[in-house]
């Protein structure tokens, strides 16, 4: 319907900046879209690869459909085993407590597949970059506070 219109080269460092403001003032889809100009022409940009997921993940508790595929599109595109690592822990910890606030049906196995990913992030971390262990602990007070658990899994068979 609409032809967007390209950003020019010498503009991506202040569209960068403005995506992160919006993303400050807590609107996510206004720095994703600016994101997605940055990433139109310059598709391997980390700083906006790992700020579209951040915003994207920001969504999960606003009742946006955001899809895991559409974020794993640009997950698996930051390049860098631990920063890939711990951005796809902080997208299951965010996904985890959009599902708390909804009643926390699977929030108990979304926290432990976020810590799993710190876990790995930790163990290839760079000296001095302790920020998976902190989201580690985090993960693990929430589940703590509220008393989460795994869920019990029915059995469609008979033995």
């Amino acid at each position: 319907m609409f032809e967007l219109r390209p950003l020019h080269t010498e503009a991506i460092p202040a569209a960068l900046e403005k995506a992160n403001r919006y993303r400050l003032l807590n609107e996510p889809g206004a720095a994703e879209s600016i994101y997605l100009d940055v990433l139109a022409i310059d598709p391997g940009n980390q700083e906006a690869l790992i700020n579209i997921v951040l915003a994207m993940s920001d969504r999960f508790s606003k009742d946006y459909a955001v899809g895991d595929a559409r974020v794993t599109e640009y997950l698996m595109r930051i390049q860098g085993d631990y920063e890939r690592t711990y951005y796809t822990g902080i997208m299951y910890e965010r996904r985890a407590k959009a599902s708390l606030t909804k009643g926390g049906v699977g929030a108990y196995e979304l926290f432990r597949q976020a810590m799993e990913c710190f876990d790995t992030a930790t163990a290839m971390r760079p000296v001095g970059n302790d920020d998976a262990i902190l989201r580690w602990n985090g993960c693990a007070r929430i589940i703590t506070a509220n008393n989460l658990a795994p869920r019990e899994m029915g059995h469609d068979f008979l033995e």
